[in-house]
This record gives structure tokens, C-alpha cells and sequence, in this order.
């Protein structure tokens, strides 16, 4: 096997990998409770999980990216990993890692320091991070010909039916909890107005 073979097959394979790693990271971040905990597990282990996996997910980027630079069959610069459309070579599907390449750095960078940021901040940027896995998985299977068949294609497919029914598990949680806001929301808002006439009542007779 030469060497530019080897670094094809090793892109590939750290290509596969990391696309079930962020899968998993997707699938947990979206099944966890809003307490942040997992049945059977504490909460601080569930975040050690989920920024584990996250981390090792990176690692393995670098690696796919790494070896498909250095693979020499054809040219791609080291630089359109993070600067999107900026490759020659399959810009468009190439381009679309670099933007899920740069969503996802963002969202690790922010959830390490995400105790000296305002909750706003970093929510802002989790949220726009989910769209790094859609990204990544149309960059997947438009730059990995190899996705498209065999079991490799029941790998992609399996990931895609897990984020989907995850996704479709985690709103319809939400919409169990729109009652139960609503029903806070009308408690909170009766007592603001006890509260107001109580506070009338108190006052007429001083005015008299």
C-alpha cells in the first residue's frame, strides 16, 4: 500500500468516526433532561460525557483533515478546513465541512469557558452549533463517495434516524411543558393581581 492510499483510507475511516462521535454528542445533548441529567447518571457525569466526546470528535477531525491534505492525489490547502469554499477541489461539499468544522470549534470553545460567559451568549452559540451535524453529514456523503453504498450507507442512515427521532423526542418534551408553563404563568399572574387589589384595599382607607 503507498502512502497517498494510506492517507486516503485513514481520512476516510477518521471521517466515519468522527461523523458517529458527533452523532452521539447530538443524540445526548438532545435526550438530556433540562437538569442536565440522564437516567442513571448524575449530572456532572453526563457533561463529562458529553465535552469528552466532543473533544475526542475534534481529535479526530484534525486527523481526517490532516490526512486528506496530505493524501497527494489531489490538492487541498490546509487552509479551507476552517475558510469555507476555499478549496479547489469539491468547494462545495468541502466547503460545507469547514463551515460544520467551524460551528463545532465554536461550540467547544464556548461550553470550556461557558462559566465566564453570560448564559445568553452561550446558548446563543449551542443553538447554532446543532446545525454543525446536518452540515457535516451533507459534506459526508457529497465529499465520501463511499457513503453511498454498502454499509457504510446503513452507518450514515442509521446515524440520521437517531437525530431525527431524538429531535422529534425533544420537542415533543418541550410541547409537554407549554401546559404546564402556561399553567405557572396564569398562578403567577392571578397572584399579581391578588396582590394588586389587596394593595388598593390597604390604601383606600388611609386616603379617606
Amino acid at each position: 500500500m503507498t502512502g497517498s492510499a494510506t492517507f486516503w483510507y485513514a481520512s476516510r475511516a477518521t471521517g466515519v468516526v468522527t461523523l458517529l462521535l458527533f452523532t452521539a454528542v447530538l443524540v445526548l445533548g438532545l435526550v438530556v433532561t433540562r437538569k442536565g441529567r440522564l437516567p442513571g447518571l448524575p449530572g456532572f457525569a453526563v457533561t463529562s460525557l458529553h465535552r469528552n466526546l466532543s473533544l475526542l470528535g475534534l481529535a479526530f477531525i484534525v486527523v481526517h483533515v490532516l490526512t486528506a491534505v496530505l493524501d497527494g492525489y489531489v490538492s487541498i490547502p490546509l487552509a479551507s478546513a476552517v475558510i469555507p469554499f476555499a478549496s479547489g477541489y469539491e468547494r462545495f461539499w468541502l466547503g460545507l465541512g469547514a463551515v460544520a468544522l467551524d460551528l463545532i470549534i465554536a461550540m467547544i470553545l464556548t461550553s470550556l469557558v461557558r462559566g465566564r460567559l453570560p448564559r445568553r451568549w452561550w446558548r446563543s452559540v449551542h443553538l447554532l452549533a446543532y446545525l454543525s451535524w446536518p452540515v457535516a453529514f451533507a459534506h459526508c456523503l457529497g465529499a465520501g463517495t463511499d457513503l453511498r453504498q454498502g454499509w457504510l450507507l446503513d452507518t450514515a442512515v442509521a446515524c440520521a434516524l437517531l437525530v431525527v427521532a431524538a429531535t422529534t423526542w425533544r420537542l415533543a418534551a418541550a410541547a409537554r411543558q407549554v401546559p404546564r408553563a402556561a399553567r405557572v404563568a396564569a398562578v403567577f399572574t392571578h397572584h399579581a393581581e391578588h396582590s394588586r387589589r389587596f394593595s388598593r384595599t390597604v390604601r383606600e382607607p388611609t386616603s379617606r
